[in-house]
Order: structure tokens, then C-alpha cells, then sequence
């Protein structure tokens, strides 16, 4: 039984339908928890599977509106630990922001624009979302991003966001946003150290 394992050993010795099956308890009609956990990572994987909403679990064999909660508050929660990871860590190149959003922000539906504060030693003092746009659309005004770096005393912002299509192309608005903060700055007296697009499993610099 998973829950014996694991009471025996650790989280390392069970595969993730097992983790699964002590998250759900039990399976449905004809059908174990065990195997219930192998058809969810066979048919969605454990990544599709985090971005399916509440309604798209239910539609699922075997899921009912029980189960469903448990997954939604499970991946939020494992969202909610992983989003601290970033802080205090010492940016050297931009790979090093790039490749953690890369995997943050992959399944994200909407447009999301999140400024990255640092110390003067290039340490990360805090993330920040600042807006969320739609699908193709992000509105930013260079007042919220400053606002938030002078609240954390940052010393200088990296400033991030994602484009759902996966493609890293600019967009006029992209250069006219990018424009608007990097004048700002110069009143403000923080520095914005780079600009990134994050897309399907690459990034592009737009400088600064």
C-alpha cells in the first residue's frame, strides 16, 4: 500500500501514481486508486494534468467533485512553495532568471508581467506579479513596477513576461512598454537590468 511505503521509507521510493493514489484515497467503480493514478499520468502527465481546472477534472472518469478539490488545492499548494524558490538567489546571467520562468509560467493561459527585484549585489530580493493581461495583451504602468521596487528597496529590476502562443517575438507593445520604464528609470534611480519574453521553452532578451 502507498501510504505504508511511505510511512517506511520516503517520498523517493513512490512513483507518482502512488503519490497519487494517497492524495485521491480511493479509486472509482471497477477501477483501484492505483490504477486511477496511472490512467491520469498516461492520458494527461503530471504537468497537463496541474493546469486542468476544476470543471476539466470532473469531466474525467473516476474524478468526481471530492477528488477534483484535492488535486486543484494539492497543485496550488505545490505553486505556492515553488514560487518562493527564486528569492535570495544571485543573478549572474539572465539564464538565470529565464529558466525558472520558463518552467513557472509554461502553462499560463494569460499574459503575465512580473518584475524580479534585486540588492545591489544582484541577489533576488522578491517577485512581484504586476499585471495580468489576456491571452495576447498585458497592461503595465511604469508607476506599479516602480512602486513595488521602491517598497522592497530594490536596487535594480528585471522585469518578465510570458506570451502564452510560446512565441518570443516582440510586439509593438512589448517595445513601447519596454521604452516607457527604461526613461522611467532614469527618474526614479532604479535600474532596469534586462527585459525578458518567456516563451515555449525559450526566452529573448529585449535589453534594455
Amino acid at each position: 500500500m502507498p501510504r505504508e511505503r511511505l510511512k517506511n521509507y520516503n517520498t523517493d521510493s513512490l512513483s507518482d501514481a502512488e503519490l497519487l493514489a494517497i492524495l485521491l484515497q480511493n479509486g472509482s467503480h471497477g477501477e483501484n486508486v492505483i490504477d486511477l493514478g496511472n490512467r491520469l499520468i498516461s492520458t494527461f502527465g503530471i504537468d497537463k494534468l496541474n493546469s486542468l481546472s476544476l470543471q476539466e477534472l470532473m469531466k474525467i472518469k473516476g474524478i468526481g467533485l471530492a477528488k477534483a478539490s484535492k488535486l486543484i488545492v494539492a497543485f496550488e499548494l505545490s505553486k505556492g512553495v515553488n514560487s518562493g524558490k527564486i528569492c535570495e538567489k544571485v543573478v549572474k546571467n539572465p539564464s538565470d532568471i529565464a529558466n525558472y520562468y520558463i518552467e513557472k509560467l509554461k502553462d499560463f493561459k494569460k499574459e503575465y508581467f512580473i518584475a524580479v527585484f534585486l540588492d545591489s549585489k544582484n541577489k533576488i530580493i522578491k517577485d512581484e506579479i504586476i499585471s495580468i493581461g489576456t491571452l495576447n495583451y498585458s497592461i503595465v504602468h511604469p508607476r506599479e513596477v516602480f512602486k513595488e521596487a521602491i517598497k522592497n528597496s530594490a536596487n535594480s529590476v528585471i522585469l518578465v513576461h510570458n506570451h502564452p502562443s510560446g512565441n518570443v517575438e516582440p510586439s509593438d507593445e512589448d517595445y513601447r512598454v519596454n521604452k516607457v520604464l527604461v526613461e522611467t528609470e532614469n527618474l526614479v534611480g532604479i535600474k532596469i537590468l534586462d527585459h525578458l519574453i518567456i516563451g515555449n521553452k525559450n526566452y529573448l532578451s529585449l535589453g534594455v
